[in-house]
């Protein structure tokens, strides 16, 4: 039998056990205690806390995400901590919303019975599950699958479809250079039929329930698919506010879903979309918006003068969320209500989306 050991969390008085090379995040996935978290690689910082009491080791990590000084004060990042005696943790960013919805994360089985192209390097799959999986509207999942070559490839990426569909999962994915997933389905390595092991549900940029004020959703690139998931689980819900939908892209032609969108709108007098084009200069015929998609953002919400009111859900490239957030803050949102999910690249299980 592995030896294990017992986590304190402060200051919320939660206490799970974590595995002999098992990282605390991963333990306290496995267990349903949903801790702050992003890239689950030691990358963003998401999961940094304090070590109280107790021994460690790090596995390797971005010093962006944990700088020097920041060990030595004994500051860690969970997805990062191997237990090697019983542990005290504070919790620097703790949402009591996010541990009372928590929902243990469980691998699936499961195969790809859709691939389509919905832009030039836009694609669209969807995976048929064996047992229906649980999730928020706005939540990712780590989906592994072995090529035709033989090599095995783990992607993180959201669910575009709304959480009562829990047995059939839809997933919006960008093509990129050196992507391999894309790349393999746009190559053949990766087929319909496909099998695929799917874990999780993993992220804390999900749609909350009962709250006040407009809903802002910011989404570019591959962000559309939990903004999709976003909207239309809000709209399913029954609840009435009104919705801003943003999206950005370079040119028409990386625009899609549009007929969907325009039937939501036709159905739903209060959603408005809103598609900024970043380079749309040389076409004549686009009447919408023209630029980055945070000045239009800034724009809109000065128009309103919501000063703070509502939720912004923002998904995509780091770029657009690193230029967002400024712009949120100085329009009087507080970062309780922003829920970001920055899309990035790298070698792994990470965040591909």
């Amino acid at each position: 039998m592995s030896e294990t050991h017992t986590v304190r969390l402060s200051p919320v008085g939660v206490e799970f056990d974590v595995e002999h090379g098992e990282t605390v995040l991963n333990a306290a996935f496995r267990q349903g205690i949903a801790l702050p978290h992003g890239c689950k690689e030691g990358q963003c910082s998401a999961c940094k806390s304090v070590l109280l009491d107790g021994e460690v080791d790090m596995l390797k990590y971005s010093t962006f995400a944990l700088n020097d000084m920041e060990k030595e004060s004994g500051h860690v990042l969970l997805c990062r901590c191997i237990a090697y005696s019983d542990l005290e943790v504070e919790l620097l960013n703790y949402d009591e919303e996010i541990l009372a919805k928590a929902i243990a994360v469980k691998t699936f089985k499961g195969r790809i019975a859709l691939i389509e192209h919905l832009t030039h390097d836009i694609r669209g799959i969807e995976i048929e599950l064996g047992s229906p999986i649980k999730f928020w509207a706005g939540q990712y999942v780590d989906i592994t699958v072995t090529t035709e070559k033989g090599e095995t490839i783990t992607r993180s990426f959201s669910m575009a479809n709304t959480p009562d569909q829990t047995q059939k999962l839809c997933f919006i994915i960008k093509k990129y250079p050196e992507g391999k997933f894309s790349g393999e389905l746009d190559s053949g390595g990766i087929k319909l039929g496909a099998e695929v092991t799917v874990v999780g549900p993993y992220g804390t940029c999900f749609r909350r329930d009962e709250r006040q004020g407009p809903l802002i959703l910011v989404g570019a690139g591959s962000g559309m698919s939990p903004i999709w998931s976003i909207l239309n689980d809000h709209l399913k819900s029954g609840e009435k506010r009104p919705v801003y939908f943003f999206y950005g892209a370079r040119t028409r032609n990386d625009l899609f879903y549009l007929d969907r969108i325009a039937e939501l709108i036709g159905q739903h007098s209060d959603v408005t979309f809103i598609p900024v084009l970043s380079h749309a200069t040389d076409d004549a015929e686009w009447e919408g918006e023209r630029g980055f998609v945070h000045q239009s953002v800034d724009a809109k919400l000065k128009q309103l003068a919501v000063d703070g009111q509502g939720d912004v859900h923002a998904c995509g490239p780091p770029p657009m969320i690193d230029a967002l957030q400024p712009v949120l803050f100085m329009n009087g949102f507080e970062t309780e209500r922003i829920f970001f999910d920055k899309f990035t690249t790298s070698a792994g299980a990470t965040p591909a989306h």
